[in-house]
C-alpha cells in the first residue's frame, strides 16, 4: 500500500461521490446494522461546501466521512465514516475521524459534536478525541436528523423505544463541559489544601496545651 493522503475534500473530489455511496452501502450490507443513506449529490454538496474529509491513495478512494450541523449550529455530527476493504487495519478510519474532528472545531468552535455508531473501533476513536457515551436525550432534537435513520434497517426499533434507544450507542463532545473539566484538577488541590487545613486545625484544637483560646476563634473554626 502507498501513502494515503487524508484531506480536507472540496469540489474537485466530488467525482468520487458515487463511490463514497457505494462503500456505505456495501458496508450497511455487510454488517448487517444501520447506516443512513446518502445521495451522491448531497455527498457533492458536503464536497463543495468544504465539509467533508476524504482519504485517497494516488486517485483511488481509500475513505470518507463527512460533517452536518444540527438544530442551529449547535450540535455537529460526523457521519458516513468509511474505509475501504482494501485500507482497513491500517489506522485509516482513525486519521480520518481525527481530521474530520479538528475541521467540525475550527467550523463549529461552540458546537456539541455527536454520533451514533455501532462499531467498536469507532467508539474507540471517539473515547480518544473526548467524547462521552451519553442517552439519545442528550443529542440532537431536530426532526431532520432523526429522519435521516429511516433508511436505517433499525429504524423500527429507534420507533418502537420512542426514540430513547436502538442498537447504535450515542456518544457525544461537549467543549463546554470540557472546558469545565480543565480546571478540575486545580480544584482538586485546592481541595486539599482545604482537607489538610482542616486537619491541622482539628490535631491544634484536639491538643490540650491549645485550649487557651477565646471565644471568637472557637466560632471561626466552627464556621
Amino acid at each position: 500500500m502507498k501513502e494515503v493522503r487524508i484531506l480536507y475534500a472540496s469540489s474537485q473530489h466530488i467525482k468520487y461521490a458515487e463511490g463514497v455511496c457505494k462503500l456505505i452501502e456495501d458496508a450497511a450490507q455487510k454488517r448487517g446494522t444501520g447506516i443512513a443513506k446518502r445521495s451522491p449529490e448531497y455527498i457533492r454538496q458536503k464536497m463543495d461546501k468544504g465539509q467533508a474529509v476524504i482519504a485517497l491513495e494516488q486517485d483511488k478512494l481509500a475513505g470518507f466521512c463527512y460533517i452536518e450541523s444540527w438544530s442551529h449550529g449547535k450540535y455537529v455530527a460526523h457521519s458516513g465514516l468509511i474505509v475501504h476493504a482494501d485500507y482497513q487495519g491500517h489506522g485509516i478510519a482513525r486519521q480520518i475521524k481525527k481530521k474530520a474532528f479538528t475541521l467540525s472545531r475550527e467550523i463549529f468552535p461552540d458546537a456539541k459534536i455527536f454520533g451514533l455508531t455501532t462499531s467498536l473501533p469507532v467508539m474507540k476513536i471517539n473515547s480518544e478525541l473526548g467524547y462521552e457515551a451519553v442517552t439519545f436525550s442528550e443529542l440532537t432534537q431536530d426532526e431532520a436528523f432523526w429522519n435521516g435513520c429511516k433508511s436505517c434497517v433499525n429504524y423500527d426499533i429507534l420507533t418502537r423505544k420512542e426514540r430513547k434507544h436502538c442498537l447504535c450507542t450515542g456518544m457525544l463532545y461537549d467543549p463546554e463541559r470540557k472546558a469545565k473539566n480543565k480546571s478540575w484538577p486545580h480544584a482538586l488541590k485546592v481541595y486539599d489544601r482545604w482537607v489538610r487545613f482542616k486537619k491541622y486545625l482539628f490535631l491544634k484544637w484536639s491538643d490540650p496545651r491549645s485550649q487557651k483560646k477565646s471565644k471568637s476563634e472557637t466560632l471561626i473554626l466552627c464556621q
